[in-house]
């Protein structure tokens, strides 16, 4: 695994919590945020350079319904999957939570497995939709559309299959580096005939487009052996 996505869990119950960020960060897939309040919720996803893929929703919560919470946070904009978590099966509650916004619905006390499994499925459809943005540097990246937006210089960069699906997996990878070959097999699969000049030759293509400098990349990264996205790219770094 070459970077954990961050998933905000939000239950008053410490518990469960703990549980789940204990079993969601074993294997190094996800990293967890804890808040215990709607208003810890609120304050976590408006922090400076605050990323959040996914949300694990309690619906009572000490300070407000989490139900309203999500409809909220859909007004915002915001279109991350959310998963609620509830005490109650029953029909009614389920059917106010989705028409809130939420993605699913998950009644307590749950299995950890099938949680984990619902979440990877929501992340997977997440990605694929129209809805999925994601900031990179400067631009607003919308992967189904192959486009990064610059709305300082109302700017549209359009970009191939490939150079989509190798930024989706940096974007994935947070700020760690992804070697060479695990990018490979990701955006190429295992393909004897493409060889690592092939990628070189795509990250040369892709910095021609988004970098202010491509000499002196400062956004799309070579470290370690690999490639990673700058979340301050207004520091250069030299390539290799």
């Amino acid at each position: 695994m070459t970077g954990a996505r961050p998933i905000l869990v939000v239950d008053d119950d410490q518990v469960i919590r703990r549980t789940l960020a204990e079993q969601l960060q074993l294997d190094g897939e996800f990293q967890v945020l804890e808040a215990a309040t709607l208003a810890e919720a609120r304050q976590k996803l408006k922090e400076p350079d605050a990323r959040c893929d996914a949300i694990l929703l309690d619906v009572t919560l000490p300070d407000g319904d989490g139900r309203d919470f999500c409809a909220e946070l859909r007004k915002d904009g915001l279109r991350m999957p959310v998963i609620m978590l509830t005490g109650s099966d029953d029909e009614s509650d389920i059917v106010k939570g989705l028409d809130a916004g939420a993605n699913d619905y998950v009644a307590k006390p749950f299995r950890i497995a099938e949680l984990l499994a619902r979440l990877r499925a929501q992340l997977r459809l997440f990605e694929n939709s129209e809805d999925a943005v994601f900031s990179i540097g400067p631009y607003t990246f919308r992967p189904s559309a192959k486009l990064l937006q610059e709305p300082a210089k109302n700017r549209r960069i359009r970009l191939t299959e490939k150079e989509t699906a190798i930024l989706k997996f940096l974007y994935r990878a947070g700020t760690r580096p992804v070697p060479r070959q695990v990018l490979l097999n990701e955006v190429w699969g295992y393909n004897a005939a493409v060889t690592t000049h092939t990628l070189e030759t795509h990250i040369y293509r892709l910095r021609q487009k988004i970098e202010p400098d491509p000499a002196h990349a400062s956004l799309l990264v070579t470290e370690g052996g690999g490639y990673r996205l700058n979340p301050e790219p207004e520091v250069a770094t030299t390539t290799v």
